[in-house]
């Protein structure tokens, strides 16, 4: 049977018969996580403290921005807003502990298009992810809605060997993850997995910092009445602390949210304790992990909790 003009499209032209092998499985024992955020800010928001909690036990952690940010601002846009929202990403992930990406597509401009989902097949492949986490495909932006999408059609194609031939397929399909909104059609944000940052939260505030143009210049939604409100850039230790102040609500406002299953992976005297908490639903695409799975993935929850299915 001939293959299609469609099938050669996909495989780039090279040979339909001559996949490459399946990528080897790696050795060194650590994990391997990608996160896609929409925008240069979105992951490390979303994830940032897992993804340090990750780092810290020498697991691999690859933050990506599936735009280049390059209109995420109320005062300057284009290339000039690109480079500086990568530079601010690149110093927020160095303090993490994770590696950083951002895809050259416009902000405001990502569609599920087929050029787009092979790029997601290979930046999941070429980093060999035990797990991936992205938005869901529900939310007030384009963009994010996007990223979901593209997630989910790479959640089955990234073990189909005759797609993207030039990087080895996966032999075992990812856990895919969704992060935390409040969304609520059509169905409200499932906490599968929640997790305790307060070990980490004081550094993720430090990665936070260091994306001005996102908080403490407010991103498109920005002002300079909201920039006359911030504390200036020289008083740097006011700022953080108004960074702090409203961080301990968003990520405490988490933590009393999905409160019952912090119980279930902490168990109920630490999990009642936990002040401040990031939260992942598992993606049906994907790989469903046991319980066990997940705390072999999740490695900081607590020993003593441990349990098989």
């Amino acid at each position: 049977m001939k293959p299609s003009v469609a099938a050669f499209a996909v495989c780039f032209c090279l040979p339909w018969f001559t996949a490459a092998p399946v990528a080897a499985a790696d050795t060194d024992g650590k994990l391997r996580i990608v996160v896609f955020g929409a925008h240069p800010d979105d992951a490390q928001y979303k994830a940032g403290g897992t993804a340090a909690k990750w780092a810290k036990l020498g697991h691999k952690v690859k933050l990506v921005s599936v735009t280049n940010g390059d209109i995420g601002h109320w005062q300057m846009a284009g290339g000039p807003l690109a480079q500086r929202r990568l530079a601010e990403v690149q110093k927020a992930d160095a303090v993490i502990g994770a590696t950083t990406e951002v895809y050259d597509i416009h902000d405001g401009e990502l569609l599920p298009t087929l050029e787009n989902r092979l790029k997601i097949i290979r930046t999941i492949r070429e980093w060999q992810a035990d797990v991936v986490i992205a938005h869901r495909p529900w939310d007030y932006h384009p963009d994010h809605r996007n990223v979901g999408v593209l997630m989910q059609d790479a959640a089955f194609m990234v073990t189909v060997p005759f797609i993207c031939p030039d990087v080895p397929p996966l032999k075992k399909n990812p856990v895919f993850l969704f992060s935390s909104d409040g969304f609520k059609r059509p169905y409200s944000f499932q906490a599968d997995i929640a997790v305790s940052v307060d070990d980490v939260f004081d550094l993720k505030l430090t990665a936070i910092h260091e994306m001005p143009s996102q908080h403490y210049e407010g991103g498109a939604n920005g002002s300079e009445e909201l920039v006359r409100s911030v504390p200036p850039a020289s008083d740097e230790a006011g700022r953080k602390a108004w960074l702090r102040e409203r961080w301990e609500r968003r990520q405490g406002g988490e933590a009393n949210r999905f409160r019952e299953s912090l119980l279930k992976w902490y168990g109920p005297e630490q999990g009642a304790k936990v002040k401040y908490a990031e939260a992942f639903e598992i993606c049906e695409y994907g790989r469903q992990p046991t319980d066990a799975e997940i705390r072999k993935l999740f490695p900081f929850f607590p020993e003593a909790m441990k349990s098989e299915r």
